[in-house]
């Protein structure tokens, strides 16, 4: 049984130094999971919709340039269905709690993981899906403002709970927040000569997609499950603190109010692309070190590890260089774009829905995204029913 430890570790081959990795025990199951994404669109049919105007001539960038620079095929794009949170979010963790056989009144715990809410202020998304499930008024939201990474923020904050059973849920809007409402993109994604990132701003809507996700967590005394998270804040391995958020978000609250000079160009998703190359590459595998100070066979013991699909070639990437078994990293990028928080369990839901994963397997997770943060964990699953 784990218990809250400080390891070290040398991290070799790609980097000399020791690390120190403090991990947590996860004591909680997968009782359940849920996912949701949209009409899938081709790149090509999505190009002719977005109208990306090419910064190199005349016309917009066609699907085979996007396939070229992105790696994408398809994307999760549909904004009529998540424009309805109690079609798409709700349903979604409707399901997650009727497959576990959880009432709303057994929760103790909500955690609520998206960086694009319906609602900016006073976490309204999580007071909104909690009343609409029924959850007892006595259990507080717990909302977290975080993207690619956000299921491992949200396992450190189980971790820390004593909870019996926890309802996570995560969720990315990508076609509301970067779309212009009728299935293209918004005019502040096609020119932008005031967002830091201006002039790449067009990445983002063409790699995020559309996606809901939920999982139910019941406290388990077994304790098989271990989480490990980092800001890299003050450390990056053995570098000094990672200096950029990676995603740029700049408008909307006090820096650039809404109404002040410029406010909706601010308003805008932007990638670092060299930081998140760079932050990707290394911070996935120092995941994969400090998982391998926990269990240096883990990749043999577990039956799938879901990694965080930013974009196919950094996932080709870090299953080359990881010396994971390729068979048990399933991917889903190139098929769906990049689906932020709920991807892995995307990978989750349909291994279960095709045999691939057991009831009763320990998985693993790992995943890096914006702010910066980074994190992986180990998980029984326990589901009665698929």
């Amino acid at each position: 049984m784990l218990a809250d430890w400080q390891v070290s570790a040398h991290i070799s081959p790609w980097q000399n130094a020791p690390m120190n990795l403090h991990v947590r025990k996860l004591p909680y199951e997968i009782a359940s999971v849920s996912s949701l994404i949209g009409e899938v669109v081709s790149i090509d049919e999505w190009a002719q919709r977005a109208q990306l105007p090419s910064r190199h001539g005349a016309g917009a960038l066609d699907g085979a340039t996007l396939k070229r620079l992105l790696g994408i095929e398809g994307k999760s794009w549909d904004p009529k269905l998540f424009a309805d949170m109690d079609a798409s979010v709700v349903r979604t963790a409707r399901a997650a709690l009727a497959s576990a056989r959880v009432r709303p009144s057994d929760l103790e715990a909500v955690i609520v993981v998206t960086s694009t809410p319906y609602e900016v202020m006073f976490d309204q998304d999580a007071f909104r899906l909690m009343r609409a499930l029924g959850v007892p008024d006595h259990v507080p939201p717990i909302q977290l403002g975080s993207g690619c990474a956000g299921l491992a923020r949200a396992m450190t904050v189980a971790s820390q709970l004593r909870a019996g059973t926890v309802l996570v849920v995560a969720y990315c809007l990508a076609s509301l927040v970067t779309g212009d409402g009728e299935g293209g993109v918004g005019a502040q994604y096609r020119k932008n000569e005031h967002h830091p990132c201006g002039r790449t701003l067009w990445s983002s809507p063409a790699l995020f997609s559309d996606a809901a996700c939920a999982l139910v967590l019941r406290r388990s005394e077994k304790q098989e499950g271990a989480v490990v998270y980092s800001r890299d804040s003050l450390r990056f391995g053995d570098e000094a603190g990672f200096p950029d958020p990676l995603m740029h978000y700049p408008g909307g609250a006090g820096r650039h109010p809404t109404g002040t000079p410029n406010a909706d160009a601010y308003c805008c998703y932007g990638m670092s692309a060299p930081h998140i190359k760079r932050y990707y590459e290394q911070g996935m595998l120092l995941n994969h070190q400090a998982l391998s100070a926990v269990d240096p066979e883990y990749g043999k013991r577990v039956r799938r590890i879901y990694t965080h699909q930013a974009s196919p070639a950094l996932v080709s990437h870090f299953q080359r260089t990881s010396g994971l078994p390729e068979e048990k990293m399933p991917t889903n990028v190139r098929e769906f774009g990049n689906l932020v928080s709920p991807c892995t369990m995307k990978l989750l839901d349909d291994d279960l829905a095709q045999g691939r994963v057991a009831p009763d397997d320990l998985v693993c997770v790992s995943v890096v995204g914006g702010g910066p943060e980074r994190g992986a964990f180990f998980a029984r699953l326990r589901i009665e029913s698929v």
